[in-house]
This record gives C-alpha cells, sequence and structure tokens, in this order.
C-alpha cells in the first residue's frame, strides 16, 4: 500500500465517482462526523457520483439514503439499493424527498431465502457460544449477520466457526469489520456496483472502472480492492492487512471518517489544478 499523495495527479483528475463502505471508512465510532460529511457534499457539487456500499440492512440504511447527498446507498452486500429521488441524470423537482428500493432477487426468491436464512441463523446461534444476532437484524431483508465487534466481542477461533457453519449451508459469508454476514446468491459488493451504476447511469462499470474510486476498510472490501485500479484503504485497515490477499493500492495517513476526508481532500485537490 502506497500513501495517498503518491496517486498521480493525472489519474486523480479524470476520477467521475466514488464508492465507499460506510462503518469505519465513512463513519467513526459508529456516527459519520461533520467533516466526513461535508466531504460527500464537496464531491456531489463538484460533479461527482457518490456511492455508498454496505452490508448494512436497507432498514438501517433508508435515513442515511435520505439524509447524505449521495447518488444511492447500496446495502446488504450489493443486493438492494436504496435511490433517493433526486438522484439519476435527469431529476424532478416532484421527486425529491421520495426514496425508492430496488432488488437484485425478485419477491418470491427473496421471501425463500429469508425463511432457510432464520434457520440457519437459529444453528449458528446454537452452536457457536456467545454468537449473537447484530442489533440492526429487524431492518435485513436478504442477509443475516452475527455481531463480533460492535457490541459484543467474538474470538477469532469464534469468527472463523460462524464463516464455516455459514458456507457449510450453502451461504456466501464474509466478515467485515463490525459483523460476519451470510446471504444466499452470487451477489457481492462488486457484482452490486456495477449493478447500480447500470440501473443509475446505464453505464458499464467495469468499462470506466479507471474513472471510480473506491474506498474500504476491511476484509469484505477485498473484491472491491481487486476490481478497482484506484482502490483506497483509510488507515485501520491496517488491522486486517495481514488477513487480506488483495491489498488497497494506497492507504490514508487518518483512519475512519478522517481517511474519507482525505480521500476526498486528494480528488478535490486535483480538480482545482
Amino acid at each position: 500500500m502506497q500513501a495517498l499523495p503518491s496517486w498521480p495527479i493525472a489519474q486523480r483528475r479524470g476520477i467521475c465517482g466514488v464508492f465507499t463502505d460506510i462503518d469505519d471508512t465513512l463513519t467513526t465510532d459508529g456516527a459519520i462526523t461533520p467533516d466526513a460529511l461535508a466531504a460527500l457534499g464537496a464531491l456531489k457539487a463538484a460533479g461527482l457520483h457518490v456511492i455508498p456500499i454496505t452490508g448494512r440492512p436497507v432498514g438501517w440504511s433508508e435515513p442515511f439514503a435520505r439524509a447524505w447527498p449521495v447518488d444511492a446507498i447500496v446495502a446488504e452486500n450489493g443486493s438492494t439499493a436504496l435511490i433517493p429521488g433526486q438522484a439519476g441524470p435527469t431529476p424532478s423537482p416532484e421527486s425529491r424527498g421520495t426514496l425508492s428500493r430496488r432488488y437484485q432477487q425478485d419477491a418470491a426468491t427473496r421471501a425463500a431465502h429469508f425463511a432457510r436464512m432464520q434457520q440457519v441463523a437459529a444453528r449458528v446461534l446454537r452452536e457457536v457460544p456467545g454468537a449473537q444476532l447484530s442489533q440492526d437484524s429487524p431492518g435485513r431483508e436478504t442477509d443475516i449477520a452475527i455481531d463480533h465487534s460492535e457490541f459484543t466481542h467474538l474470538p477469532p477461533e469464534a469468527i472463523a466457526r460462524v464463516v464455516d457453519i455459514l458456507r457449510s449451508e450453502g451461504m456466501t459469508a464474509t466478515v467485515s469489520s463490525i459483523h460476519i454476514n451470510g446471504w444466499f446468491g452470487a451477489h457481492n459488493k462488486w457484482d452490486g456496483a456495477r449493478w447500480i451504476v447500470c440501473e443509475l447511469f446505464g453505464r458499464d462499470l467495469a468499462a470506466e472502472i479507471d474513472r471510480w474510486v473506491y474506498v474500504g476498510d476491511s476484509t469484505n472490501d477485498q473484491l472491491m480492492f481487486e476490481a478497482f485500479p484506484h482502490s483506497v484503504g483509510v488507515a485501520n485497515i491496517r488491522r486486517f492487512e495481514r488477513e487480506l490477499t488483495h491489498l488497497p493500492r494506497y492507504i490514508t495517513q487518518g483512519e475512519r471518517g478522517a481517511g474519507f476526508v482525505e480521500v476526498c481532500t486528494c480528488i478535490l485537490a486535483a480538480l482545482r489544478r
């Protein structure tokens, strides 16, 4: 990982959009700080697309999709999107304040998967001592989440056991900075990023990937670090460094929201030159 200032100015000038994780990337101690929120607004004011993409549930994400200056929030690791009415290439004044949900899976598939996931969750709670569902679980529609570092603590061997159970049941499993997420389906953050760019703008993200940047902090960001030539880890990613097969290209000095502000400042400074 290279220090963020080594990111060439010519490459930064070409950036048209920013994807970012939320927990411990945008947020600090569970909340977005005023400077990180202002940084989102500065990106939008400069004409850039801004899309947070998170393992958090769609219900938890809804107030932020309404309040933050973003094009959309992609939730539950790529399965679901919350789109403010003003997002898109041709917003109408009447659409402001509205919020729409879009899904990658149809309603029947979501219902069948939801029932199966509750059975798997019950197995995890039976078989892994100390395991608890995340406190945001009531807002989840397409995945389950086990808390390992937000309001409780699971040791590494318990985290590994949860992951093994989820995968043995045919689920995709990832570990974020706070939760272990599991779901049925082929979607993930990278798939969700491509989907939302097509949904919102009718464009192929893979074809213009060198014009986007991804900012993250954890092991569940690896697909994004691998896919995006312009990828940045906020400094607290160091705690997961040994577990990462794909590292971000650059790293900030500051942790969490302060690191995200560094990324935004770096991009905007290049645009002004």
